[in-house]
């Protein structure tokens, strides 16, 4: 087990990429907090299945945008597993509209669940990382925010703005036992993904060397293998697991 005494907390882990991280962070030794909003079942779920692994499991209620919300679910999860070593920012929304047609109410949803929801999240736990000099966060960003999509401007804003928050971050807690590492998916095989018309995934699929979607399980291997000893030397990265959608 790569992570055998670990502890993590995965945000929106109740289901898609962060259930598949949670579940694959638990298989290879970590105790794990389960974030989620209002999927109080989905949560529950995957922190039996935790438990089944031999594992601590909690589920962890938050709003990620709100910041005092954040900061009351950082200290359940402290007085639960008494530190916390790896942070998974994964939270996230869409809600996609033209520019022309976007408000500001969509605007400014987007950007605080899948930007403030990182900074609120990483601020609440930073100073215990570094305090016992030991820290791994991932933030889940997107190709996305690489290389914009029709629609998509707040989302495109949220993921690239995530994308340099990582590097900075990096760049400031290098040498203090704390890396921050960002992984860009590209279309995963997820609920949004099966809510999108067939029409309109041949099209993405024509997009894609591979000719396939990824999977949830393929981002977690990629958490694993930040979150390990394996990937003690990366700082600032962000990993592109996209199908060669994006070179």
């Amino acid at each position: 087990m790569k992570l055998k005494g670990r502890t993590a907390l995965v945000t929106g882990g109740s289901r898609g990429i962060g259930r598949a991280v949670a579940l694959a962070l638990a298989e290879e030794g970590a105790d794990v907090a389960v974030n989620y909003v209002s999927s109080e079942g989905a949560a529950k779920e995957v922190a039996e299945q935790i438990r089944k692994l031999g594992r601590r499991a909690m589920q962890a209620q938050a709003d990620v945008a709100d910041y005092p919300d954040t900061f009351r679910m950082a200290q359940e999860v402290l007085k639960e597993f008494g530190h916390l070593d790896i942070l998974v920012n994964n939270a996230g929304i869409s809600s996609d509209k033209t520019f022309v047609k976007m408000d500001h109410a969509s605007w400014r949803k987007v950007l605080a669940i899948n930007l403030d929801g990182v900074f609120n999240c990483t601020k609440v736990f930073i100073d215990q990382m570094l305090k016992q000099n030991y820290g791994r966060v991932v933030n889940i960003t997107s190709v996305i925010g690489q290389i914009g999509n029709f629609g998509q401007a707040n989302y495109a804003a949220s993921k690239a703005g995530v994308a340099a928050f990582t590097k900075s971050l990096a760049k400031e807690l290098a040498g203090k036992g704390v890396t921050v590492n960002a992984i860009a998916p590209g279309f995963i095989e997820t609920e949004m993904i099966q809510g999108i018309p067939d029409k309109v995934k041949e099209r993405l699929l024509g997009q894609i060397p591979l000719k396939r979607f990824g999977t949830p399980q393929e981002v977690a291997r990629a958490v694993i293998y930040i979150c390990s000893s394996d990937g003690d030397y990366i700082t600032g990265a962000e990993l592109s697991l996209n199908g060669g959608l994006l070179m």
